[in-house]
């Protein structure tokens, strides 16, 4: 039973191994996409009814809706619960084309070693040639898979965000 739960940790360690040092950076990042991807799914989850609630209250709470100044206050309200939906947004955003484009530096390095390693040799040996092969294609496997992991949530966040956008638009009646 602890081989089965322990399967997966082994797996990482042997990717590290086989990939080299672009791809402790590649899982670096791919862990702080999926922070920052179950910190958005509490968020909505937790935060955004709240915050919802307290600013509809204060805009019910008004006296009068139909000036130029609560049409301000309104917008106001309104792009204050779109830039906390948006929170991180950004950050996300970088880090779904930054795992394959540090893949892709692990097999220039990779690639390098190879050639590297042919000039101190002075022949192309097939087992050196295939071992620095195999570490940048590594890298380049870990970056794509990390970055593709990422990037239904952020479609999915971008799509909730303009959702409830508009919905909190039709919340705050005048």
């Amino acid at each position: 039973m602890p081989e089965i739960l322990l399967a997966p940790f082994h797996a990482v360690g042997q990717l590290i191994l086989a990939g080299g040092p672009f791809v402790i950076w590649i899982l670096v990042a791919g862990i702080l996409m999926w922070t920052l991807i179950f910190e958005r799914l509490w968020f909505y989850r937790t935060q955004l009814p709240v915050m919802t609630g307290q600013l509809l209250g204060q805009w019910q709470g008004r006296a009068e809706h139909q000036s130029w100044m609560s049409h301000q206050v309104r917008s106001a309200m309104i792009s204050r619960l779109n830039g906390a939906m948006s929170e991180n947004m950004p950050v996300l955003k970088v880090l779904i084309p930054m795992c394959p484009l540090l893949g892709l530096v692990g097999t220039v390095h990779g690639m390098l070693e190879v050639f590297d390693s042919m000039s101190i040799l002075g022949s192309a040996d097939a087992r050196t040639m295939a071992s620095g092969v195999s570490k940048a294609m590594n890298c380049t496997m870990t970056g794509l898979a990390v970055s593709v992991t990422g990037m239904y949530p952020v479609h999915h966040f971008q799509s909730k965000i303009r959702k409830q956008t508009e919905l909190l638009a039709d919340r705050f009646t005048f």
